[in-house]
């Protein structure tokens, strides 16, 4: 993951901003705790600033690209955390599972060094998808084997909340859900770089020629323009939390 994100990573922090939708799950769901382990944190979206998050990120290019004001950084992997027992109030995990090498041993370190609550943004690979995936089911196939299923997190973790996160349709992270609204973001390379599925599905210029041909002809408008009437959309992003 690190590697990869080394790649991505360039100019990430411009197009991946907290939504606040978002935000306001996730800092709910951290209750009240004080002290917050931010694992697979990235450029630091969604920390909550009013209280002392430290964060562990195995990129290199994405811990400099964490603002200056945010918490202590530590580059290093889930799997294997340089903490101690108990160290935190709590531990969230944002968009990052998918990336482990070792689900099991990631969620164990994360209750080793939590005493409370542990929130984790991720996708249900069992959900409907959006419409993209009928330009691209190589993004199906991709997600299958790599986003755990729900079921995995009460296995590994016991009593589990989980909640759907409806994207709004002018979400400020530009992950790849974030523009079901906007079709014609996919068509921008810079957009495409800043979401980690696109450099794993390589050369993507057919479906993303005809995606841009359809919008032309308006079949994509004929086919999908209900969902332009919609505020928000359900695209299979759930937030787990772990008491």
């Amino acid at each position: 993951m690190d590697a990869l994100y080394d790649k991505i990573g360039l100019g990430y922090a411009n197009l991946r901003k907290p939504d606040p939708h978002i935000a306001k799950a996730i800092h709910a769901a951290l209750g009240d705790a004080r002290s917050i382990l931010n694992v697979g944190a990235g450029t630091g979206s969604y920390e909550p600033s009013d209280r002392e998050v430290t964060a562990l990120e195995p990129s290199a290019e994405m811990i400099g690209q964490r603002p200056a004001e945010s918490g202590q950084a530590h580059q290093g992997v889930a799997e294997d955390m340089p903490f101690a027992d108990n160290q935190f109030d709590a531990a969230m995990a944002v968009l990052t599972v998918h990336h482990w090498s070792d689900l099991e041993a990631g969620l164990g370190e994360m209750r080793r060094v939590a005493k409370g609550r542990l929130v984790i943004l991720t996708f249900d690979p069992e959900a409907h998808y959006f419409w993209l995936a009928d330009y691209i089911p190589e993004i199906v196939e991709l997600d299958q084997p790599i986003m755990p299923k729900m079921t995995e997190y009460g296995r590994l973790l016991g009593d589990v909340s989980i909640t759907p996160v409806p994207i709004p349709h002018d979400c400020s992270d530009g992950f790849l859900g974030a523009y079901w609204r906007r079709p014609h973001a996919y068509l921008d390379p810079k957009v495409r770089a800043s979401i980690s599925t696109f450099p794993k599905l390589g050369d993507v210029s057919v479906p993303m020629a005809q995606l841009e041909q359809d919008l032309t002809s308006g079949a994509w408008e004929e086919r999908y323009g209900h969902v332009m009437e919609d505020e928000s959309l359900d695209a299979g992003y759930r937030l787990v939390v772990a008491g």
